[in-house]
């Protein structure tokens, strides 16, 4: 495989692209400056993973595990999508991760697909962010707003996944118009933390709350989210996933309810890196209808980045590259401190890669304080003028940072672009001018500068809670990201270990279903282990 392609792509000329975005969320939709890049040779659809499976149980196999099963004759899709379908009728009482169901629907999508051989995604259950358009059916971004919406068209990304073989199974709980976690419009809980299900108190993380809840809880294979300010990595970490926000602009963002045209970004919350190679595949690429998409590299082959590399027995790095350690990253002797040292441990160990401690670029705290963060809510109120004058309540609880937008001077909002600016310069030129890749303790400030960022397991509390955190890359460095994501993995099984189903209410549903619901049975498929 070539160099990955962060190491293809003229840095500044993503500064100017950057720049020109901001002048975009003023004056509207524009074409945007091409990026510079080394022209890579066409990469053509995602490979097929073989990846035997490694639990009987197939609400809890991975993409690639499913799809090698169908691709194989072991498995339908109607039996995967019957397998989650029960889950969430027999759980989601208690999760709360979706807002609709799409029983039928499903079910007569993975009849049609059959055994048939096909794309990645054939016969693949997913939860879908109720801010994604969906055809036919209601899409209420959690809002007052939009409670009758029933888009005409699927979103890009919608679209894509379900041309890529995915079936749609529900549209999943979401902060009110994208702005905290899972909460009803008027601000009570819904989504709980599939770890923690009896205890709604247990942040389940961010605005993506129900689409982490239905993949952690076994509801969905996989599904999609949205984040601007954390809402991909947060529940990620929050419910021990793989999450993948992408730069800016990989993914189109048409069809999605907005909040920031700069910030927004569609991206996956997966099971691990390789899951998140296969829907971002299919997600991404140019979309005449998003101006965002245009004039960038190609899409890499990220399926073959994220496949470990096994030399002599020892896992190795796909390629040569410095992870980045923060001032404080492993401070202190709090259970997560220990978390990421052993990680960064791990890590070190692996061939090809190196941990490095690096320096943060001048004026970081002045360029990522609240002031800078803040310029984002002018984006968030100005498409929704009009019903901020019309009927406030229609915003629900989140109605006050829509109002902080309305109300923020243009002078506010012309210098946190400037800083924004400033500091994405200054992290492309001096931070990563130590490293190719760095560890975060926050989504800030890499998801308001459009860089990409994988948030991925690294262990549990005491008390039986994920521990996640967070690498943030170069531009268009998804494909490198994967392959540290995937080699950490290879060696590791934090990834692997899923919550313990919560405890039903009434016995009744426990008995009115077949007691090997969601299994494949051994005297089936007498290989499945292999």
């Amino acid at each position: 495989m070539s160099a990955p392609q962060d190491d293809q792509v003229d840095r500044r000329s993503f500064l100017y692209r950057a720049s020109a975005l901001a002048a975009a969320a003023t004056v509207g939709s524009v074409a945007l400056p091409s990026i510079a890049h080394a022209a890579p040779a066409p990469t053509g659809p995602a490979a097929l993973v073989d990846a035997p499976a490694r639990s009987v149980d197939i609400s809890e196999l991975t993409i690639a595990e499913a799809a090698t099963l169908i691709r194989k004759g072991r498995l339908t899709p109607e039996d995967l999508v019957r397998a989650h379908l029960d889950r969430i009728e027999e759980f989601d009482p208690t999760y709360q991760a979706f807002n609709r169901v799409l029983a039928d629907e499903a079910l007569a999508r993975a009849r049609s697909l059959g055994r048939d051989r096909g794309p990645a995604l054939h016969g693949i259950p997913l939860a879908i962010k109720d801010n994604y358009y969906t055809a036919g059916v209601t899409t209420t971004a959690n809002s007052y707003l939009f409670e009758n919406f029933v888009p005409p068209y699927d979103a890009t990304a919608v679209r894509r996944l379900t041309a890529a073989g995915g079936i749609v199974l529900g549209k999943t709980q979401m902060g009110p118009l994208a702005t905290t976690r899972a909460t009803t419009p008027d601000g009570r809980i819904t989504t709980v933390n599939a770890w923690t299900p009896a205890d709604p108190s247990t942040d389940p993380g961010g605005s993506s709350s129900g689409s982490a809840t239905a993949v952690a809880a076994r509801m969905a294979t996989s599904s999609v989210g949205t984040q601007t300010g954390g809402s991909i990595t947060a529940p990620s970490n929050a419910q021990n996933l793989t999450g993948l926000k992408p730069t800016m602009g990989r993914v189109s963002l048409h069809g999605i309810v907005p909040l920031s045209y700069t910030r927004d970004h569609p991206g996956t919350l997966a099971r691990d890196a390789m899951d998140a190679a296969i829907m971002l595949t299919a997600m991404a690429g140019e979309d005449p209808e998003d101006p965002r998409t245009q004039g960038l590299p190609p899409v890499p082959d990220l399926v073959t980045a994220a496949t470990p590399i096994v030399r002599a027995g020892r896992i190795r790095s796909r390629w040569r590259t410095r992870i980045g350690v923060i001032p404080g990253f492993t401070s202190g002797t709090s259970e997560t401190a220990v978390a990421r040292t052993a990680a960064l441990d791990l890590l070190a160990g692996i061939d090809g890669l190196s941990v490095v401690d690096v320096t943060m670029p001048d004026e970081w705290d002045l360029l990522t304080n609240a002031a800078f963060n803040n310029v984002r809510l002018p984006e968030r109120s100005e498409p929704f003028l009009p019903m901020l004058r019309s009927d406030l309540r229609g915003f629900g609880v989140s109605v006050t940072g829509w109002l902080q937008g309305a109300l923020l001077g243009a002078n506010e909002y012309l210098i946190g672009q400037r800083a924004k600016l400033r500091l994405l310069e200054r992290v492309l030129d001096d931070l990563f001018g130590q490293c190719e890749v760095v560890v975060q303790t926050s989504p800030t400030p890499f998801d308001a500068l459009g860089l990409p960022e994988l948030a991925l397991p690294i262990g549990f509390t005491r008390s039986g809670l994920p521990i996640g955190t967070i690498l943030g890359g170069k531009p268009y460095g998804e494909d490198r990201l994967l392959a540290v994501a995937a080699a950490y993995q290879a060696t590791t099984d934090w990834h692997h270990r899923r919550p313990a189903d919560p405890v039903v209410p009434s016995a009744a549903a426990r008995t009115t279903a077949p007691a090997n619901r969601g299994r494949i049975l051994a005297e089936q498929v007498p290989d499945l282990m292999q």
